[in-house]
């Protein structure tokens, strides 16, 4: 998870304050009504949010251990295990198939219905933009480990791997651009890099307009980075327009003696309680990911036969991979003989020969890796030699429809696997033909209960529709590869 990050950053002798130790406010102070001001700091918390004219939230890697990433000064933060010389923690799931928190999706929720104006992030995870708050209200000031961008036209492309380098360098892929066509880098500060001002910028910009900021999950301590101006100011700004600040965090931090209301306790906790006291309820979370089959066709030297060769690779090159995918199963209707193959290499290719005139069906069976709910998904890809490209030429898929109608079908399903054409491309000549799937690989709904349990915790779960810690079947006979 984030280990790799920490890994990846340069050498330094002192991060700062680590092995902070955790403080719980008591169920009383959470739950129950005190005076004044009358009712719980969950209340008080929830009533300062409602009347709020323009909210922002200021997060840190506590938001985020839920979703299985280690933070970095707790009593077992990466860099406090480093000090005391012990073993670092091992990750629960790769960092790629990390999925937001119910903190993450009720900020969307905020978000959609128009009460959180802006987020601001010192985490490199990427949840925010997986879980669905809009790029242009949210500043990643340290950066995304899944993001790449253009330093000629300033695109940006998000990745379902993660970027192999840290500090704004160079990466192996070029802008898709045809007008550009520049070298694309990594978007993750080191510890020598300076906030970048189109991370910044609208950051301060909403600090000093808003009228409460709410701070999750973070320590708020200087060596958030090593700027003249740290990002953990960002959050003080709002005071000399007569905002508040709100902390909820395990640690105490440098900022509490400026905070209007501090609650010591689990960000997911606190959050739960406050949307249910809203009455708002936490959006189910559906990851959807994508990958493309492609088909080649041509002659022989003696345009006996038909070469032809299929791929399922990634959209983001051919040369990237598929963390998502473990291996690829092909077989082919009863009308032909060809020998099943198993695909458990990337890249993911086989290649066969037949007589110009036959059809027949290719059938695939995508096989998911660690960390997705669904085990596979079966496609379908109809082989015929003749391409028609004129059929074809004006056909428009509408990719967001899709995209809409495959969440709303998880979620009514309770299931994922689900999957769907976003993208078609034909080539004639030499015969190409490209598709573009869109599958449901991970859904989590999230519930709560607002009740207090014998040991004084908020009563509330989470449930999804499958786990990623499943076990596969290895059993049975192997198909032979390609």
């Amino acid at each position: 998870m984030s280990l790799g990050y920490a890994e990846k950053l340069s050498f330094i002798e002192d991060v700062g304050q680590v092995g902070m130790a955790e403080f719980f406010d008591s169920s009383h102070v959470l739950q129950c009504k005190v005076s004044p001001p009358g009712f719980s700091r969950i209340e008080e918390l929830a009533k300062m949010i409602q009347k709020s004219k323009h909210l922002v939230v200021f997060t840190g890697a506590g938001i985020s251990t839920s979703c299985g990433i280690p933070d970095f000064r707790g009593p077992k933060g990466i860099w406090t295990l480093q000090r005391e010389g012990k073993d670092l923690p091992k990750a629960s799931l790769p960092f790629h198939r990390a999925m937001p928190s119910m903190t993450h999706m009720a900020l969307v929720e905020l978000e959609k219905a128009g009460i959180l104006k802006f987020v601001i992030s010192q985490n490199v995870d990427g949840l925010h933009l997986r879980s669905g708050i809009p790029r242009e209200k949210l500043s990643e000031l340290h950066g995304d480990s899944f993001m790449e961008m253009c330093p000629s036209c300033g695109a940006e492309y998000l990745r379902d791997f993660e970027v192999e380098t840290i500090g704004l360098k160079e990466t192996s892929r070029k802008c898709s651009n045809a007008k550009c066509g520049a070298k694309l880098k990594d978007t993750v500060l080191d510890w020598e890099d300076a906030l970048p001002p189109k991370e910044i910028d609208p950051a301060e910009k909403h600090c000093k307009m808003a009228d409460l900021v709410l701070c999750l999950g973070t320590s708020l301590t200087p060596f958030c980075s090593l700027q003249i101006t740290p990002a953990c100011n960002l959050p003080l700004k709002c005071l000399r327009g007569g905002g508040k600040i709100v902390i909820v965090n395990l640690q105490k931090t440098p900022k509490d003696k400026k905070a209007d209301v501090v609650i010591h306790g689990f960000v997911d906790k606190v959050v739960a309680g406050v949307m249910e006291t809203l009455n708002m309820q936490i959006p189910p979370y559906v990851r959807i990911d994508l990958f493309q089959i492609i088909l080649n066709q041509s002659l022989s030297r003696d345009e006996r036969y038909i070469n032809w060769t299929l791929r399922v690779a990634s959209v983001h090159g051919l040369t990237s991979q598929l963390p998502f995918i473990e291996s690829v199963e092909v077989s082919f209707s009863d009308n032909h003989n060809f020998k099943d193959a198993v695909l458990d290499e990337q890249p993911f290719i086989i290649k066969r020969r037949t007589t110009e005139t036959e059809t027949f069906d290719i059938f695939l069976k995508i096989n998911y890796s660690e960390g997705c709910d669904c085990l596979s998904t079966k496609i379908t890809i109809p082989f015929k030699y003749e391409v028609s490209t004129e059929e074809h030429e004006e056909e428009t898929i509408d990719k967001e429809a899709v995209l809409q109608s495959l969440r709303e079908k998880a979620v009514e399903e309770s299931s994922c696997g689900q999957s769907g054409v976003v993208e078609r491309r034909f080539v004639s000549e030499p015969r190409s033909e490209t598709i573009v799937y869109a599958t449901v690989t991970n859904l989590r709904t999230f519930h709560c209960q607002q009740s207090v349990l014998a040991n004084g915790d908020l009563k509330w779960k989470m449930e999804g529709s499958g786990t990623t810690s499943r076990k596969r079947s290895r059993t049975g006979k192997r198909k032979p590869r390609a």
